[in-house]
């Protein structure tokens, strides 16, 4: 049987079940890697498990969320982690070394391999051919452990490409068609392969700007063919034993074709406050800009930089635009400041950033108010920027380029000749800011400040549930929704009684209080609950405050994972109306809970409206251990790692 990439490599890595569309499979995971921002709780998590060494190939932990070092906690959870990563064999990536997915795509990716990463984009990797899935810290500890990752086998969206992409028109604006078409619901429980002659056409980095925003699709994850171009990459990274030839076989079959012709797509832009509400940056060119920001794990590799710099050169950004650029890596940094790059954007008025993720997660250059900024990012949800009432628009660096020179939404079409930049013929191998563990582990200690506070567990459920609706929210609500991020609220991600005050403070800012008072209970949501970061402190915190289950129209794959782990049961409606006819402090009662998880199906009472309604809960068998064990880590520890 003729088999697309996604299924042989799914199928190499097979350990447990079928892989077939719709079957849970438990998978092999060659790599992981962590960011700071989930990683201090996921190595809380790992401790627990009785290992003495991780059990992948290679894992990484990355710091690149929280350096804003504005008081002790960030300082203390990187030093946590450092000890962590030598006690336990893991490599470790110094502040500063770069964006978590630049770094790994550049220095550790291997084609037909698979990772797992607790970050949503993750998929970044599928640029050169792996399977790369983001998960939360819970998920990625386990794989640590050696233990299988347990998913269900995807559907595959073949997306073929024809043509090639006209001058301006980016990577950013192919991902961004899709999410005009698809919507960001529209890639949940598939994943996209990218094939075709078009394909040929489109470079590593330009690849990987568009599996990394896969992500905003809802996909499990994207997938480009490992080719001649992926070895030629490579290579110039000192990386050409890496390379496995890695592609579809001929006659594959896909459960659904998209047809992309490159050479028809313009410039395209998103509005606030979703990546899906896209248009064409003709349709709202002339709109004032107060700042542009270019950078995060979407485009920040050496081309967009060099393309960036090439187009300032010689020109000043208008006084009343604020101009940041993030290099995505080290190694990026220091060819654009050997290539005079980074002269020609500090000369035009530009701010460099540190090569982390920054502003993308509203760690510090927020906009002002009201202000509209312009991203080459990957999310622009309500309030993530770090200012409530700001405008954020995604777009390519050619687009903000453009935009911050004119001081309003700009057409980059409107430059003339687009730059050419070359790609150097090897990237700097300076290994300073990556630390190799050493090869004997034992006797290292692990090092922890005073806010690093152990995991919280919740206890096996009993046959018989009830709370009250703590809140009720309405479709798309995101994990920053639900766990915002920022500079307040980040440094306490080790802390889980201290972040849990923060659960769902930008919507409701009496829902912690509520919470503690009443000692949990249910929380209603609509459609694509939990949509976005993969960020399990929006599972972990709500599972400290007492939150029982959410019912929702339906859930995003990671957070709906996130929850099962912590003991949260993700129910859903079998009707809109039933989703309608609930409100808020509406007292709810299950009865037979157990023996409803195992048919599926709970009847829950609404004892303040006085009428009985069915919700789904429709679990694998694990997925059913898992809760009736009050969480993944109860499971674990009771079986032994």
């Amino acid at each position: 049987m003729a088999d697309n990439l996604t299924y042989k490599i799914l199928k190499e890595h097979c350990v447990e079940g079928r892989p077939e569309a719709g079957e849970t499979v438990g998978l092999r995971i060659d790599q992981t890697l962590t960011q700071d921002a989930t990683g201090t709780v996921a190595y809380l998590q790992l401790e627990t498990m009785g290992i003495e060494r991780v059990q992948t190939d290679l894992s990484v932990s990355y710091v690149d969320h929280n350096t804003l070092q504005s008081g002790f906690e960030n300082a203390d959870d990187h030093r946590y982690l450092m000890s962590v990563a030598a006690r336990y064999g893991i490599v470790f990536s110094r502040p500063g070394s770069g964006i978590c997915h630049q770094v790994h795509l550049e220095r550790f990716g291997r084609p037909g391999g698979t990772l797992l990463g607790s970050d949503s984009h993750t998929p970044t990797a599928g640029g050169i051919g792996m399977i790369a899935v983001g998960v939360g810290g819970q998920d990625v500890a386990c794989a640590m452990a050696g233990l299988p990752f347990y998913i269900t086998a995807p559907r595959v969206v073949k997306v073929e490409l024809t043509g090639e992409l006209s001058p301006w028109v980016t990577a950013k604006d192919v991902i961004l068609e899709l999410l005009r078409c698809l919507s960001v619901k529209g890639g949940v429980g598939k994943v996209f392969e990218y094939a075709g002659p078009g394909v040929s056409t489109l470079s590593v980095p330009q690849r990987a700007t568009i599996t990394n925003m896969g992500a905003e699709l809802g996909a499990t994850t994207s997938i480009f063919p490992s080719d001649d171009r992926t070895l030629d990459w490579l290579t110039r990274q000192g990386r050409a034993a890496d390379y496995n030839p890695a592609v579809a076989d001929s006659g594959a079959e896909y459960d659904d074709i998209i047809e992309l012709d490159l050479s028809k797509l313009q410039p395209l832009i998103a509005l606030p406050h979703s990546p899906d509400n896209v248009v064409l940056v003709s349709d709202v060119a002339g709109t004032k800009v107060d700042q542009v920001c270019i950078g995060s794990c979407t485009n920040s590799s050496l081309h967009d930089l060099c393309t960036v710099g090439r187009l300032l050169e010689g020109k000043k950004v208008p006084p009343d635009v604020s101009l940041g650029v993030s290099p995505g890596s080290g190694r990026v940094l220091q060819v654009i400041t050997e290539r005079s790059v980074l002269g020609a954007m500090i000369g035009a008025g530009a701010r460099l950033l540190e090569s982390v993720c920054g502003p993308c997660i509203g760690m510090g250059f927020a906009p002002p108010s009201g202000g509209v900024s312009l991203r080459t990012f990957n999310r622009n949800f309500e309030g993530r920027t770090g200012t409530a009432d700001a405008r954020c628009y995604l777009c390519s660096p050619e687009t903000a380029v453009a935009s911050a020179l004119a001081g309003a939404v700009t057409d980059p079409r409107e430059l003339g000749e687009p730059p050419h930049v070359e790609e150097p013929e090897s990237y700097p191998a300076s290994e300073n800011m990556i630390i190799y563990p050493p090869e004997e582990l034992t006797g290292v200690e692990i090092t922890r400040g005073p806010n690093i506070k152990p995991i919280p567990q919740r206890t096996s459920p009993g046959d018989i549930v009830e709370g009250s609706v703590l809140l009720k929210v309405g479709d798309n609500i995101t994990t920053d929704h639900i766990m915002p991020a920022g500079s307040k609220i980040l440094p306490l991600r080790s802390n889980i009684p201290a972040i849990s005050e923060y659960v769902f403070s930008s919507v409701d800012s009496d829902f912690a209080t509520r919470a503690k008072k009443r000692g949990g209970g249910f929380i209603v949501g609509g459609e694509n609950y939990g949509q976005g970061s993969s960020r399990e402190h929006a599972a972990l915190a709500p599972m400290y405050l007492g939150v029982i289950a959410v019912i929702a129209r339906s859930f995003s794959r990671i957070h709906r994972s996130n929850l099962i782990n912590f003991g949260i049961l993700p129910l859903v409606f079998g009707s809109k109306e039933d989703y309608d006819r609930l409100e808020r402090d509406d007292m709810l009662k299950a009865k037979d809970l157990l023996s409803g998880l195992d048919v599926g199906e709970i009847t829950l009472q609404n004892v303040t409206g006085g009428y009985e309604f069915v919700v789904g809960c429709e679990l694998s068998d694990r997925e059913k251990e898992i809760a009736k064990a009050g969480g993944r880590l109860n499971m674990v520890k009771g079986a032994g790692a």
